[in-house]
């Protein structure tokens, strides 16, 4: 039952199959099976769970519909949880107990989705391997050797796993693409401001953005119903007509004008990956889709850009840890300076610690105009770039990652890692929505097919990638879960 989609649980669910506390024991029992080789988790709500199961399975029996009744999720470990551990990856948020909920959480709660704990992640969300986590890296659950992507790795590995059904995650740069890509499951990334913030723990606030890790696109949109509209508390939330993203799932793709960036087809990306989406995108010309190559002139300086602003905004954001409120604190600081300097130094990990010297530096004096003004011009740029594309085409597609998961402590530098979300991070700076599905394998590992689509236009991603996965088995496909070094192909 549990390698079951949200949308065939929610069936099993009310025909009566199974129950919600039999299915949450089952993903549990998965849980202590696998997380000790897998970390996928950091925190696990076993009894908290069978509660909410249970309550579940009751509001059923009188009656309830909710559209998430009784499917138990996992949340990545910055959203915060009312009363349950929030450490975004972090030793400076080690003991800190959220007093309330996130509004993505609240809201999935109250559509009765059951809470199985919280998982791993890059700590503050900075990486894109799971591998800067104070609670140690997540694994692929198809190489154990191989990284689960990042920063939401825990959760794709989560999901990919069957040690949840559905899971929530969060896009900066790619940190729910790329994790999705490597662990062959499908990840969403909404239009900026389409799902609320609130409660999420910042790292680039103009670049956040909270979206579901699940199995399929189906799945996806029966999470976006829930998680998207505006919110009050969160002043960037875009207040937008209700929509019901399962509607349109089955419209026709005739006619559906598809743009492939020429710069997405270069030497740095792995050949056989290229096959893989080309032929990919041969399936949706079948389905009637007419392809086009497109341009998007300022794609190779997405990244640059992208390197100076999270850091500048992930330098103000993470001021407030700093030993007073909340969080670690160092041990007999001798003044106030001292236990400020020695709190953040020992609670900060290597790869926060140096973005926020480089945020701190782009944004001082004398800096600020030769850096950070400078990449918010090319941001505009690159918003720019897509807008023209989107005036000839409807959806662009090209690879997620340009290559297939990597070997655990393989990269040595930070630039080299920077590289492998080439493709993500111009949609952040854009605010546009992107989506990525399993499209094929390469040695053995999953790759991922990235769809773009212009801003609140998530229907039509997901009417896309519906229609893909209908022709094509790529997201059926299981890893064998074993405590070997190696998993292989179901």
């Amino acid at each position: 039952m549990i390698e079951k989609t949200v949308a065939e649980l929610s069936a099993a669910l009310a025909a009566g199959e199974t129950t919600s506390v039999a299915l949450t024991q089952a993903y549990l029992d998965q849980i202590a099976a696998h997380n000790e080789v897998l970390n996928a988790y950091i925190t696990v709500c076993a009894d908290s769970a069978i509660a909410q199961a249970r309550a579940a399975d009751e509001a059923r029996a009188a009656g309830s519909s909710a559209p998430l009744l009784g499917i138990p999720i996992a949340h990545k470990d910055l959203f915060c949880t009312a009363g349950v551990k929030t450490t975004s990856g972090s030793k400076i948020l080690h003991n800190f107990i959220s007093p309330y909920d996130a509004t993505v959480v609240e809201r999935l709660q109250a559509a009765g989705a059951v809470m199985l704990g919280k998982t791993n992640m890059d700590e503050f969300a900075m990486g894109s391997s799971n591998e800067s986590s104070y609670y140690g890296v997540a694994r692929n659950p198809w190489n154990l050797d191989r990284v689960p992507g990042g920063s939401s790795g825990g959760s794709a590995a989560a999901v990919a796993a069957d040690l949840c059904a559905m899971a929530t995650g969060t896009d900066t740069g790619g940190s729910i693409r790329q994790p999705a890509a490597f662990c062959g499951i499908t990840g969403l990334k909404p239009s900026y401001g389409r799902v609320s913030r609130w409660g999420m723990i910042a790292y680039a606030s103009s670049l956040d953005q909270a979206g579901p890790l699940c199995k399929t696109a189906e799945d996806a949109a029966i999470l976006l119903n829930v998680m998207a509209g505006v919110d009050e508390k969160d002043s960037t939330s875009i207040a937008l007509p209700p929509e019901d993203f399962t509607a349109t799932l089955n419209n026709s793709l005739k006619g559906l004008r598809i743009g492939l960036p020429k710069q997405h087809f270069t030497s740095g990306l792995n050949p056989a990956i290229e096959s893989a989406v080309r032929n990919a995108v041969a399936e949706l010309e079948k389905l009637g889709a007419e392809v086009k190559e497109i341009n998007l002139p300022n794609s190779d300086l997405a990244i640059s850009a992208y390197y100076v602003i999270t850091p500048a905004e992930a330098s103000a954001n993470l001021s407030r840890f700093d030993g007073v409120r909340y969080g670690y604190r160092c041990e007999n600081p001798v003044d106030l300076e001292d236990m400020y300097k020695r709190s953040r130094s020992e609670g900060f990990g290597e790869e926060v610690k140096r973005r926020i010297m480089i945020g701190t530096y782009a944004l001082s004096a004398g800096f600020y105009d030769a850096y950070y003004r400078k990449a918010q011009k090319i941001r505009r740029l690159v918003k720019e770039d897509y807008a023209r594309a989107f005036e000839d085409v409807d959806v662009i597609i090209g690879p997620t990652t340009p290559s297939p998961a990597f070997a655990l402590n393989s990269m040595k530098d930070s630039v080299t890692m920077y590289l492998e979300d080439i493709y993500t991070i111009a949609l952040n700076l854009a605010g546009l929505p992107g989506m990525s599905v399993p499209a094929g394998f390469v040695d053995g590992l999953p790759i991922g097919m990235q769809l773009v689509a212009k801003d609140y236009a998530e229907a039509t991603l997901l009417n896309v990638a519906h229609q893909f996965q209908q022709v094509t088995n790529w997201h059926k496909k299981k890893p064998v879960l074993t405590t070997s070094e190696k998993t292989t192909e179901a």
